[in-house]
């Protein structure tokens, strides 16, 4: 413009096109800049909306990596975590509407992910990860309609207690002391302050009504405090308080009633068998991602993978090669390895927990084949036993797997109803169909039985579905043999699986009497014409009658409807026997719970910056004043001679020594752990430790070692010391 000649500029073309050029080209570059400025407004709006389903995606994956705490076999990786959270956002259907959308991709990540950890878990330790799924939620204000108090929370996980207001005597018929003083920190709470008086002044009989209730999480309490019924979470805090043995079923009737979909968690996969959670899984594994069953007594998955091999047309004598690991197995298992990586088999390596070397090895070789790439068709399926020696490389890659018998009569009638595909079920004679199901509610019993301890069983039977199975082709043979005739063979039947299929598991003479009775009481003509199911329940308000014959989803629908609620009754028990298992699950579980809690700073906090510990220091020093509880054996033995030195004062002497090493043993770690906090000695791991313990009212390993057997918390084990030497 600036060369162009004045006196012909207005004839230019080149110029003229080139100025038309650059102007199109400026309004372009405009354009492109509003659009530019729009898109990232946009983007910026949409990355705030999904911000929160990356937000509950980051809190389930900081969920899942603390379950090794629990147990070692739990190991999850970021890149296997990323795999289900992608693929739960495939599968989630598409909706203009945002907050729709957010919505159901929030639910469709929650219920991918814990359904892939849960299949994962053993039966006592699902409720714990549900908990604190459930817990986290209700933290970030993910789920509505109850408030985080952390005062709360912390009286739900510690049950703590205060011991100033002894148990008022028109309490003691019915309160145990240890209740009563967990109300009284219960009362600590600002709703709770008029609850102690309310029992009792204000309605103690019917408080006892509600105490002695066999489902008291379910029944309402007196007076006002009945509005607890629209505050579950409060409501939760009662029954942990008043009834801890019934706190782990109140827990789940939290879950169900304030988690989104909450049944849907806590019945997962009930309705589901283990060959179709194992066809499940396979659609999720890889050519570098192994199938790993963890095993459980009575449990045997190699049937479950040649039944999968069979449904998809694959020879299981040609593609499906077993190996039992055990000494110089090793070179035959590498041997398939390498067929199975270039042929596209499917190995199955059991028991790798025997070979805990050749397992570096083994996950060395599954890297280079996904360097080299597998035939597409090739799976690998791993068993072992929990133990600490697996590789964590090698179970973050793998997805896990358990298979044992679900917690619950309903939950496992109905996971052993569903055993049986439906096309087998609808082709069965009526009569066949009725005595299935009563075999599936005896199979039910016997392994739910064995979570009473010796009330259920006198020593552990590894029942499982292979008995079941076992047991309903015996049944469906002997049914034919005897069609022409009409009858069916009960005594034959009864021998069969009381005597040889579940009976050849009992050793104890009482327990194959009770499996004989149970099995009388069963099968038998009434079965066929509504009997009722629970035994010995006469005058009970409780009934569970077998049905007429149904369809498989009737079967299933008459379980989930008609089954009452979780009782002893129903296995023949009386009541109170699941006072004693149910109060240990609850111990356990919240013990787990609080091993997950995020802990404290360590080595820089005073003793007085930490009150529990404090308090503790004070305990021991100055109320129980141990050093002083201390026995001088000079002084005793020279008051015994050898005329009055027998058996029992020798035994004496010897505890009496005992109780000195365990004081000596208490005061030199305390002592160790005051000067850390003073800064004359180095906080190290076993201080750490110590500190742990006192916050958590545990008994330290190490004076654990040195004491008698206790099962004591550990302000009331130090209070015991003093109530022995007195």
């Amino acid at each position: 413009m600036a060369g162009a000649d004045p006196d012909t500029i207005l004839t230019n073309i080149t110029l003229i096109e080139s100025l038309e050029t650059t102007k199109s080209t400026s309004t372009e570059i405009q354009r492109q800049q509003l659009e530019a400025k729009e898109t990232e407004r946009t983007i910026n709006l949409m990355r705030e909306i999904y911000r929160r389903v990356a937000a509950e995606g980051a809190t389930l994956y900081f969920l899942l990596i603390q379950l090794c705490i629990v147990d070692h076999m739990y190991q999850y990786s970021l890149e296997s975590f990323q795999t289900f959270f992608f693929k739960a956002i495939e599968n989630t259907d598409m909706n203009d509407d945002e907050e729709k959308r957010v919505i159901d991709l929030r639910f469709g990540i929650r219920m991918t992910i814990y359904r892939w950890v849960q299949r994962g878990l053993f039966v006592r330790h699902k409720q714990i990860f549900l908990t604190q799924l459930t817990f986290r939620l209700l933290q970030l204000a993910i789920i509505e309609g109850t408030e985080y108090d952390i005062q709360k929370m912390n009286f739900l996980i510690f049950c703590p207690q205060k011991k100033d207001i002894p148990l008022p005597v028109t309490l003691k018929k019915w309160m145990p002391e240890t209740v009563w003083f967990s109300v009284q920190k219960l009362i600590e709470i600002e709703m709770f302050d008029q609850f102690a008086q309310h029992i009792e002044f204000g309605a103690a009989k019917r408080f006892e009504d509600w105490y002695n209730e066999q489902t008291p999480e379910s029944e309402k309490l007196p007076l006002d405090w009945k509005k607890l019924e629209n505050m579950p979470f409060e409501k939760l805090l009662v029954v942990r308080a008043l009834r801890p043995d019934r706190t782990t079923t109140a827990l789940d009737n939290f879950i169900r009633k304030v988690m989104p979909h909450g049944d849907d968690f806590v019945d997962c996969d009930s309705t589901s068998n283990s060959k179709q959670i194992l066809e499940s899984a396979y659609k999720d594994s890889t050519t570098t991602t192994p199938i790993y069953f963890i095993l459980s007594p009575g449990v045997n998955p190699v049937e479950d993978v040649e039944y999968l091999a069979r449904s998809m047309n694959l020879d299981t004598k040609k593609m499906l090669h077993t190996i039992a690991l055990g000494q110089g197995q090793d070179k035959f298992a590498n041997d398939k390895l390498d067929a199975g990586h270039r042929e596209g088999l499917w190995v199955m390596l059991q028991n790798v927990h025997l070979m805990p070397r050749y397992l570096y090895e083994l996950e060395k070789k599954l890297n280079a084949f996904a360097s080299e790439g597998s035939n597409a068709n090739f799976r690998l399926f791993l068993t072992s036993d929990p133990s600490n020696e697996i590789p964590i490389g090698l179970l973050e890659k793998s997805i896990k797997l358990t298979n044992e018998p679900p917690q619950g009569l309903k939950d496992n009638l109905k996971r052993a109803f569903s055993f049986f595909k439906k096309e087998e079920i609808e082709d069965k004679d009526p009569k066949i169909k009725t005595i299935l199901f009563g075999l599936c509610y005896f199979h039910s019993v016997m392994c739910e039985r064995r979570k009473f301890g010796t009330k259920g069983w006198n020593r552990f039977y590894p029942f499982s579905t292979g008995d079941l199975r076992d047991s309903s082709i015996v049944l469906q043979n002997y049914m034919d043999n005897n069609q022409a005739s009409g009858k069916i063979p009960w005594d034959d039947l009864k021998y069969l699986f009381g005597e040889i299929m579940y009976g050849g598991h009992i050793v104890d003479d009482w327990d194959r009497r009770f499996c004989a009775i149970f099995l009388d009481n069963l099968m038998n003509d009434q079965l066929l014409d509504e009997a009722e199911m629970f035994p010995f329940i006469e005058g009970k308000s409780i009934t569970f009658k077998a049905p007429t014959p149904l369809t498989h989803e009737g079967y299933i629908k008459y379980i989930e409807q008609d089954l009452p609620a979780e009782t002893p009754l129903g296995y023949g028990l009386h009541p109170n026997a699941e006072i004693d298992y149910r109060t240990v699950q609850s111990q356990k579980l919240f013990e787990i719970l609080v091993d997950l809690q995020p802990k404290g700073g360590g080595g820089g906090a005073g003793a007085g910056e930490d009150t529990k510990i404090k308090d503790f220091f004070d305990l021991v020093n100055n109320a129980l004043g141990l050093e002083g509880l201390k026995v001088n054996l000079e002084d005793l033995a020279g008051k015994l001679d050898d005329q009055t030195r027998g058996p029992y004062q020798n035994a004496f002497m010897q505890e009496c020594e005992k109780l000195n090493t365990l004081i000596n043993g208490i005061l030199r770690s305390l002592s160790d752990l005051d000067l850390a906090y003073k800064g004359e000695l180095t906080m190290n791991e076993a201080m750490e430790a110590l500190e742990d313990c006192i916050r958590l009212d545990r008994v330290p390993p190490q004076w654990k070692k040195i004491a008698y057997p206790s099962e004591r918390p550990l302000i009331s084990w130090t209070e015991n010391i003093k109530a022995r030497i007195d």
